[in-house]
Order: C-alpha cells, then sequence, then structure tokens
C-alpha cells in the first residue's frame, strides 16, 4: 500500500479520474438540459461518447473508470487495490460536484434543471433498484470483458464498446430512473441541488450490478481462478509494477486501446 502512495503514477491516476470525471459529467449533463423537453437519444449518446472519448484519452493513465460501480467491479475482480478504489472513487464523487457546481453557475437564468435522477412516478424504490442494477450489470460486464488481457479475438476499440455499452444502458432505464448506472453522475447535481430523494438507489443499484457482472465474469463465463493467490496480493499492495509512459505494465488491470 506504501509503494502506491509514494507512486507518481498512483497519484496521475487520481487527478485523472477527477478530471475525466469533471469533464464527463459537464458534457454528459449539459447536453441532457440543453433542451425543453429531454430528448432520450441526444441524451444517450452525449453519456454514451463522453464516455468513449474520455476513455480513449485517460485509459492509458487510469484506466478510466469514470464511475464508482466500474471501480467497485475492479476491485471484487481483484484487479485494483483496495486504496486505488478508494481515491478513484473519492476523485470521482470530487469531478461530479465539481462539474455540477459549474453547471448550475452557466446555465441561463431560465433553466433551473440540473440533471437529478429521479424514479418515475410510477415506480417502486425496489424496481428502480433492479432496472439500475440490470444497466449497470452490462455496462461493468462489458468493461471487465472487452479489457480482458487474455482475450486474442479482440480487434476493435474497446472505448468505442464501452460508450455504445453507456448509451445502451440509458436508451433503456432514462425513462424509468433518469439512468443512473453512476453513483457518481447521481452524486454531483444531488449534492449541488441538495436533493436527494430516493438517492440511495442510485448508489445500491449500480454498486450491486458492479460487484455481481465481475464475479459472473470471473467465476462462471471465463474463470481465472488459476492465478488467485496472485490477485489476492493486489488487493492489498498493487500491481507488482506501475505504469509509465515508457511502456511499462498498467497497474489498473484496464487495457482500453484497441487490440
Amino acid at each position: 500500500m506504501m509503494s502506491e502512495i509514494k507512486s507518481k503514477a498512483f497519484w496521475r491516476a487520481v487527478l485523472a479520474e477527477l478530471l475525466g470525471m469533471t469533464l464527463f459529467i459537464f458534457l454528459s449533463i449539459t447536453a441532457a438540459i440543453g433542451n425543453a423537453e429531454l430528448d432520450e437519444v441526444k441524451t444517450s449518446l452525449a453519456f454514451g461518447l463522453a464516455i468513449a472519448t474520455l476513455a480513449q484519452s485517460l485509459g492509458h493513465i487510469s484506466g478510466a473508470h469514470l464511475n464508482p460501480a466500474v471501480t467497485l467491479g475492479m476491485l471484487a475482480s481483484c484487479q485494483i487495490s483496495v486504496l486505488r478504489a478508494v481515491m478513484y472513487i473519492a476523485a470521482q464523487m470530487l469531478g461530479a460536484t465539481v462539474a455540477s457546481g459549474i453547471i448550475f453557475g452557466v446555465r441561463p437564468s431560465n433553466n433551473d434543471k440540473l440533471g437529478v435522477n429521479g424514479l418515475d412516478p410510477d415506480l417502486s424504490p425496489s424496481q428502480g433498484i433492479g432496472i439500475e442494477l440490470l444497466a449497470t450489470f452490462q455496462l461493468v460486464l462489458c468493461v471487465i470483458a472487452t479489457t480482458d488481457k487474455r482475450r486474442r479475438d479482440v480487434t476493435g476499440s474497446a472505448p468505442l464498446a464501452i460508450g455504445l455499452s453507456v448509451a445502451l444502458g440509458h436508451l433503456t432505464a432514462i425513462s424509468f430512473t433518469g439512468c443512473g448506472i453512476n453513483p457518481a453522475r447521481s452524486f454531483g447535481p444531488a449534492v449541488v441541488t441538495t436533493n436527494f430523494k430516493n438517492h440511495w438507489v442510485y448508489w445500491v443499484g449500480p454498486m450491486s450490478g458492479g460487484v455481481a457482472a465481475a464475479l459472473v465474469y470471473d467465476f462462471l463465463l471465463y474463470p481465472k481462478t488459476e492465478d488467485f493467490p496472485d490477485r489476492m496480493k493486489v488487493l492489498m499492495s498493487g500491481p507488482a509494477k506501475d505504469y509509465d509512459v515508457n511502456g511499462a505494465d498498467d497497474p489498473t488491470g484496464v487495457e482500453l486501446t484497441s487490440k
């Protein structure tokens, strides 16, 4: 753990998550609140394209999780350390809050929206959790599967695939829950507007979906139990090597470049 704290690469990765989340929330929520009526297709594409762009830009630095549910899924998959997961989530929440504050300050005076997630009036919290869980499950499953370094069949772009997965989640869930699938994305607007109604739904559903996706992939779909002792060490001390710009091993467990 101390080796990670002393590593410049570790702190660059945390900074990348902070900056990436700030840009992601600003770009996507600004697009979402730009119309008088919510344009589901435009909003879904904005969220998906923002993630794809930032994953390509920052993936080699931090893995570009940009989502506490993805970070928790990577932790459950033993691909990052506990310390890295805690710092990533803190950076993501801070970035989302900063971006929401910026949007609050620059939006037109006749626009009182800020992208706060809310349940459909006819939907119960338990139903909302189910929708958020499944929508996040497919996202984290996509992240873990497309970035699995054991694969030799991937010829496309992992950032694009992940961006499309985010867009798909929004097209599916936005009419029912506003589509959180990212607790930090829900947290930022809620803090700025002090509106936390049913906010717990947007943590329980996505975080459960992220862990479930990691466990299903690692133990049922594509088991990798042979390196279990080494993976357990990662939880406490991080990977054996740090990533650097000269091409050392990536400590995030996520390689987002095309293969």
